[in-house]
């Protein structure tokens, strides 16, 4: 049995240049890093991320306190715990929290050693980290839910909505996924200089060119499309995080226009770009606590992927309730929203029982950490959403992905997304 000797952790930083932690697990012969990203959209009821609001040296966003626990009571109570034994390690550090959202610890803190013991499990079994979660064979790789534009919180321009992604449909592998990405891209990246609209890059890799209409961004991505050689809505479909938690007030949205306006509008406003741009899949496109909001719009479309992040993040309760109410199909897992690398595959798990659609995603502070790229295919989840192909710390998940592909040769597919 290979034994936890200590903790070791350290404070790196972000693809935003914030501080976050690196944890590494060591054995007697063995160890493995893992780093926690940070999220910029957060709910309400994600787990806390627990920083050094009053270090002003960092301006309140160092996680040397963190980095203290993990070297000292984290790494005292794994002491001599099995490596193999991923459930009892979390069960450990949530128990030695002991508070709903990880509050004392923080679940930075707790995350990055949960993931590095799982790194670690791997090396010393000699198995690929994919390997390591629910699925045993027959693993499938998801489709790329690519991010081409930003807006919201993610950029500095005036788009109401956060992104807009493309997903490659008819890709028969994720390798030709990958090529139908890049020439989609390519071709945006010149019609908006070709518009002669001044951009940038968002946090997630994304254009944030300097439009206010979504419609615009909308309209320049079927163009993209279509220059591409691709079909929108068939070769290619547009899928959207609104992110609208930023976009609410008094129980009114301000998601098409900087006006607000009534949910019944809203879902309106959604009908009609969903039917004039052929949108297959929405995120957020209500608050984090408007559930009777999600089921209008369930009961109002059909053949729509609905997707969870602010309203279940990453939470086996809240799943269920989303379920109950048929508020969605389908649910955003991010490993920081919860905390646990066991915590998350029982939603994972869940989810999946109740058929809805599980999408594996990257937070906009992330790093050259891919976890989550072993995780997708280690979990049979339909889809991936690690941002776009620019800033490394995004292509590396997409690398991950196209080396395991590699590694499965024949027995390599791709998943279903209907």
């Amino acid at each position: 049995m290979s034994k936890i000797i200590k903790v070791k952790a350290r404070q790196v930083y972000d693809s935003r240049g914030n501080p976050t932690i690196e944890a590494e697990v060591f054995t007697k012969n063995n160890s493995a890093k893992a780093i926690c990203p940070s999220g910029a959209s957060t709910g309400t009821y994600e787990a806390f991320e627990k920083r050094d609001k009053n270090n002003k040296k960092y301006l309140g966003k160092s996680v040397l306190g963190p980095i203290k626990l993990i070297n000292s009571k984290i790494s005292k109570k794994l002491k001599g715990q099995n490596i193999h034994n991923q459930e009892r390690i979390d069960s450990l550090m949530i128990n030695l929290d002991g508070t709903r959202q990880k509050f004392k610890l923080g679940a930075n803190s707790i995350l990055a050693v949960s993931m590095a013991a799982k790194k670690l499990s791997a090396k010393i079994k000699k198995r690929p980290l994919y390997k390591t979660f629910l699925i045993k064979n027959n693993f499938k790789l998801p489709y790329p839910l690519m991010n081409i534009i930003n807006g919201g919180a993610h950029a500095n321009n005036d788009l109401r909505i956060q992104e807009f992604m493309i997903r490659p449909d008819r890709a028969k592998n994720f390798s030709e996924a990958m090529r139908i990405c890049f020439l989609v891209i390519k071709n945006l990246s010149k019609l908006i200089k070709d518009k002669k609209l001044s951009t940038s890059v968002g946090d997630e890799g994304g254009f944030a060119p300097m439009i206010s209409s979504n419609s615009k961004a909308l309209d320049l991505i079927v163009s993209a499309i279509k220059k591409s050689g691709f079909t929108n809505g068939k070769d290619v479909s547009i899928c959207l995080d609104v992110a609208a938690n930023e976009l609410f007030r008094k129980n009114k949205y301000s998601i098409h226009s900087k006006n607000f306006v009534s949910v019944n509008k809203s879902i309106q406003e959604y009908k009609k770009i969903i039917k004039k741009y052929k949108i297959k899949s929405i995120e957020d496109p209500f608050a984090e606590n408007d559930w009777s909001s999600w089921s209008k719009l369930m009961k109002s479309t059909n053949n729509i992927q609905i997707v969870g992040d602010d309203l279940y993040v990453t939470n086996l309760e809240r799943l269920k309730k989303g379920f109950l109410n048929i508020s969605s199909n389908a649910i955003l897992i991010k490993l920081n929203q919860i905390g646990t690398v066991s915590e998350t595959l029982d939603v994972i798990r869940f989810a999946q029982i109740i058929g809805f659609k599980t999408i594996i995603s990257h937070r906009s502070g992330d790093t050259e950490d891919t976890f989550i790229a072993d995780l997708a295919v280690g979990t049979n989840s339909n889809q991936i959403k690690t941002g776009s192909l620019a800033r490394s710390e995004r292509v590396a998940k997409y690398n991950q992905l196209l080396r395991i592909e590699e590694e499965l040769g024949k027995n390599a597919r791709m998943n279903k997304i209907h």
